[in-house]
C-alpha cells in the first residue's frame, strides 16, 4: 500500500513536467507526422492517427518510460514503395492494399513481443545498421527535396530521384510557375531554419521548436494575404490537403490480396524495419533517461504492435518508437509515459481546432523538414565517423547502403548481414572458429566471494552472431555492482560488440557501479579506436602490444603517472625472478608485460601469462601480480585463503602452521613454510590484525621478495591500485 502511494506521489508530482514535455514533442510531432505521411504518398491525416494512436496505447501499455511512439522515418520509403507497388499505379487502392499489410504487421509485432524477440536488434551488425539508416536518408531526401522546390511530380528510384536534382533546380529558375517558385523559397527558407535553429541562443525563441516555427511562419504568411485581401500565391495542389470531416473520411483495409507475394513482402519488410527501428531508439531512449532505468523491450514490442493494427484499421500509419522526439521529450523533463499520452492529446486538439490552419501549410515547408531528416541520417560525417573504427567498417557500410539503393531494405541488410560474417572469417582466416563455437556456451558468470565483483569470462569469440548470450548474462547483474568482462579467453571480438558493451558500461556508471574490460591487451587491431575489431595474437608473435592501447592500458598509464611511476607495456620474456616462488615451481611462466614500476624497480605490478598442466589438460592462464624487492632477508613462506592451495604446498613439503594465540587467523589462513620459528617471529600481532582486517590475497615469500596476487585472472584497474596498497602496506611490517 505504501508503495503505490509513492508510485501515486510521485506521478502527481511530475504530471505538470510531463504535460509540458507531451505540449513540446506535439509541436514537432504534428509537422512530422504530416510530413511523413505525404512522402510516403499517404493522406497526411494518416501520420496524426499513427501518432494520436501510437501515444495513447503505448503510454498505457508499453514497457518503456520517457519513449513517444509514432509514425518513423525508417518506414517512409517502405511505405512508399508498398503502396506504390500493391497500387500498380492506383496509389490510393495501394495505400488500402498497404493499410491491410500495416495491421498484419502490427499482429506479427505483438506476436514478436510474446516471443520474447525484443533481442532482435542484436543480431544485426552495427555498422551495417548506419548503412540502412544512410539509405533510408537518402530515400526520404531524394523524394522531399524536389518537393521542397516546388516540383512535386518527380518519379523513379532513389538514384534516379537524385541525379534529378540539378535538372529541376534548373528547370525552377528558367521555367517555373509563381506557385513553383513561391514554394520553392518557402521550402527553402524553411530547411535554411531547420539548419540554424540550434545557432541562435535565445531562450526564448527556443522554447518552440523548428518545425514548429516553420508551420508559425507558413501559416501566418497565409494571413497576411487574407488580411491585405490579396488572393494566396499558391494553387491547392502545393498546399497539405486534410478533410473537412475527419472521422467521416476515415480510410479502411483491403485484405482482398493478402495471399499475394507481393502483399506478404511488404508484411515482412514493414514488420522488419518497424521493430529494427523501434528497439534501436528505446535502446538508445534508455541511454538518455536521466533515472538510468532499463525499458521492457518485450512489452513494448507488444504495446507497438497492438498500437499498429488499431492504427492500420483507422487509416494510419505503423507506430514505432522514434529517436527524435524521444530525445526532445527527454531534454523537457519529462519523468514517465504519461508525456507520450499528453502528445497524443495535444494533437487531437490541434487537428479538431485548428484544421482550417494546417490547410495553408505548404508541402514544401513539411518537404524541408524531412529534407534536414534525410540528411541527419546521411551525413557524410557518419563515414568519417565508421572509418576511425576500422577499413573494414567503411565496406560494410557501402556495401549495405549500395545494396539497398540499388534494391530494396532487406535485400540490402541481409547484404550487409553477409558481408559482415565474410570479413570476419577472412580477419581470422578460419571459417571453423565460428561454425564449430556458434552453438557452445561462451559465458561463465559467477560472483565473486566475499562480496566481491561480478566475473564474466567470454570465450572463442563475440560478435554479432552470439551477442545476446553476453547481453543475457549481464542483464541480471544489479547495476549498482561492480563488474570485471574478461575477454583473455576469447580468439575475436567485433565492432558490434563493443559498442553494446559500452552501452552497458554506461548504465552502470550512471547506477554507482562499473564495467571493466580486461584480458584484452593480447589481441591485435588495425585502429585506435576503443570499438575497433580486435583479434588474439598467436602466442608466438611477440609484436608491440603498445601500439593500439586498450582502455585497460591507458588507464594503468594514468595510474602510473598518478604514482610517479613507470610504465612499459611490452612483453618480456625475462621472468627468471618469478621462478624461486614456490607457486610457479610447478607452472611454466610464458612472459609478463603491462610492467608498472618504481623509480628504483623495487615494486612493480604486472600481468603475468603462465601454463598449467600439459598436453590436453593444459590451460594458459593470466593473473596479474604486485612484486616487491625487499632490502633484507625474510624467511620463506606462503600464506593464502584456508585450503585453496594446501594440497600444492603439502606436497612441496610445506605444512600448516599454526599462530599461538590466534585461532581465528589460523583457521581463516594457511600459513606454511621451511623455518616454522623464523616466519612465527615476523608475525605479529599487528601484521595478523592487518591480514584479517582486508580482502584474502594469496602473498608468497621467496627469502629476498614478496609476490601479491589475488585471483587467478587479469585484475581490473581499480583492483590493482587496491592491491597496490595492501602490498605497500604489508610492505611496512615486513621492513
Amino acid at each position: 500500500m505504501k508503495q503505490k502511494n509513492k508510485d501515486s506521489n510521485t506521478f502527481l508530482k511530475g504530471l505538470p513536467k510531463n504535460i509540458f514535455a507531451g505540449f513540446v514533442v506535439s509541436l514537432i510531432a504534428l509537422p512530422l507526422g504530416l510530413g511523413l505521411a505525404i512522402a510516403s504518398e499517404a493522406p497526411p491525416i494518416s501520420g496524426i492517427i499513427a501518432a494520436v494512436v501510437g501515444g495513447i496505447i503505448v503510454s498505457v501499455l508499453g514497457g518503456s518510460n520517457v519513449t513517444i511512439a509514432g509514425p518513423g522515418n525508417g518506414l517512409v520509403i517502405v511505405v512508399l514503395g508498398a503502396i506504390t507497388t500493391l497500387g500498380a499505379g492506383d496509389l490510393y487502392q495501394g495505400y488500402l492494399y498497404t493499410l491491410a499489410a500495416i495491421v498484419m504487421s502490427g499482429i506479427l509485432i505483438l506476436l514478436l513481443g510474446f516471443l520474447k524477440m525484443g533481442r532482435l536488434a542484436d543480431f544485426f551488425p552495427a555498422s551495417a545498421i548506419e548503412g540502412m539508416l544512410a539509405a533510408i536518408g537518402l530515400g526520404i531526401l531524394s523524394k522531399q527535396f524536389h518537393i521542397m522546390i516546388g516540383h512535386n511530380n518527380a518519379s523513379g528510384g532513389i538514384l534516379s530521384l537524385l541525379v534529378q536534382i540539378p535538372e529541376a533546380i534548373i528547370n525552377l529558375i528558367t521555367t517555373g510557375t509563381t506557385s513553383e517558385k513561391i514554394a520553392a523559397t518557402i521550402g527553402v527558407l524553411s530547411l535554411l531554419i531547420m539548419i540554424f535553429y540550434s545557432k541562435i541562443r535565445n531562450k526564448y525563441f527556443q522554447l518552440i521548436p523548428a518545425p514548429m516555427w516553420i508551420l508559425i511562419l507558413t501559416i501566418g504568411f497565409s494571413y497576411v494575404y487574407v488580411g491585405l485581401d490579396i488572393p494566396y500565391p499558391m494553387e491547392s495542389r502545393f498546399l497539405v490537403n486534410i478533410p473537412d470531416d475527419i472521422f467521416g473520411s476515415l480510410a479502411f483495409p483491403d485484405f482482398s490480396i493478402m495471399y499475394k507475394s507481393e502483399f506478404l513482402m511488404a508484411v515482412f519488410a514493414l514488420t522488419f524495419i518497424a521493430s529494427i527501428e523501434s528497439l534501436l531508439s528505446i535502446k538508445a531512449v534508455d541511454k538518455l533517461d536521466p533515472e538510468s532505468r532499463r525499458s521492457n523491450v518485450n512489452r513494448d514490442l507488444k504495446a507497438l504492435g497492438l498500437a499498429t493494427t488499431v492504427s492500420g484499421l483507422l487509416g494510419g500509419l505503423n507506430v514505432v518508437t522514434v529517436i527524435a522526439r524521444s530525445s526532445v521529450n527527454v531534454n523537457n523533463n519529462a519523468t514517465n509515459r504519461s508525456a507520450n499520452f499528453f502528445h497524443s492529446l495535444f494533437l487531437v486538439i490541434f487537428i479538431l481546432v485548428f484544421q482550417a490552419q494546417l490547410k495553408t501549410i505548404p508541402l514544401a515547408a513539411l518537404a524541408a523538414i524531412l529534407v534536414f531528416t534525410g540528411y541527419k541520417l546521411a551525413t557524410p560525417t557518419t563515414l568519417l565517423k565508421i572509418s576511425k573504427i576500422g577499413k573494414e567498417q567503411i565496406f560494410i557500410f557501402l556495401t549495405t547502403l549500395i545494396t539497398t539503393l540499388l534494391t530494396n531494405l532487406m535485400t540490402g541488410i541481409g547484404a550487409g548481414i553477409l558481408i559482415t560474417f565474410i570479413i570476419h572469417v577472412v580477419i581470422n582466416r578460419s571459417l571453423s572458429l565460428f561454425i564449430s563455437h556458434i552453438f557452445k556456451p561462451n559465458i561463465l558468470m559467477f560472483k565473486e566471494p566475499d562480496g566481491g565483483n561480478y566475473y564474466v569470462s567470454i570465450k572463442h569469440f563475440c560478435s554479432f552472431i552470439n551477442f545476446y548470450r553476453l547481453k543475457n548474462r549481464l542483464d541480471a547483474i544489479p547495476e549498482n555492482e561492480n563488474v570485471i568482462l574478461d575477454f583473455s579467453m576469447c580468439s575475436f571480438v567485433d565492432h558490434t560488440s563493443f559498442e553494446g558493451v559500452e552501452n552497458y558500461v554506461q548504465t552502470f556508471d550512471k547506477k554507482g557501479g562499473s564495467i571493466e574490460l580486461v584480458g584484452l591487451d593480447k589481441h591485435d587491431t588495425d585502429s585506435k579506436h576503443p570499438f575497433a575489431i580486435r583479434k588474439m595474437i598467436p602466442s608466438m608473435a611477440l609484436k608491440p602490444i603498445e601500439n593500439y592501447f586498450t582502455k585497460r592500458q591507458k588507464n594503468i598509464k594514468i595510474t602510473a603517472k598518478e604514482y610517479k611511476w613507470n610504465y612499459v607495456p611490452k612483453k618480456n620474456k625475462d621472468t627468471h625472478f618469478l621462478s624461486d616462488f614456490v607457486f610457479f615451481k610447478t607452472r611454466k611462466i610464458s612472459y609478463y608485460y603491462n610492467n608498472l614500476f618504481d623509480k628504483n624497480n623495487c615494486k612493480s605490478v604486472f600481468d603475468v601469462e603462465f601454463t598449467e598442466g600439459e598436453f590436453i589438460a593444459k590451460e594458459i592462464v593470466k593473473t596479474t601480480i604486485f612484486h616487491i624487492k625487499l632490502d633484507h632477508k625474510i624467511p620463506v613462506f606462503t600464506l593464502d585463503k584456508e585450503g585453496l592451495l594446501e594440497m600444492i604446498y603439502s606436497l612441496a613439503g610445506f605444512k600448516d602452521i599454526t599462530i599461538n594465540n590466534h585461532p581465528d587467523f589460523s583457521k581463516r589462513f594457511y600459513l606454511s613454510g621451511e623455518n616454522e620459528e623464523e616466519i612465527k617471529s615476523i608475525f605479529t600481532d599487528e601484521l595478523i590484525l592487518f591480514l584479517e582486517s582486508n580482502p584474502y590475497y594469496h602473498i608468497e615469500s621467496n627469502g629476498c621478495s614478496i609476490m601479491i596476487f589475488k585471483k587467478e585472472r587479469l585484475l581490473s584497474v581499480k583492483e590493482i591500485k587496491a592491491m597496490i596498497y595492501f602490498g605497500e602496506q604489508l610492505y611496512t611490517f615486513l621492513k
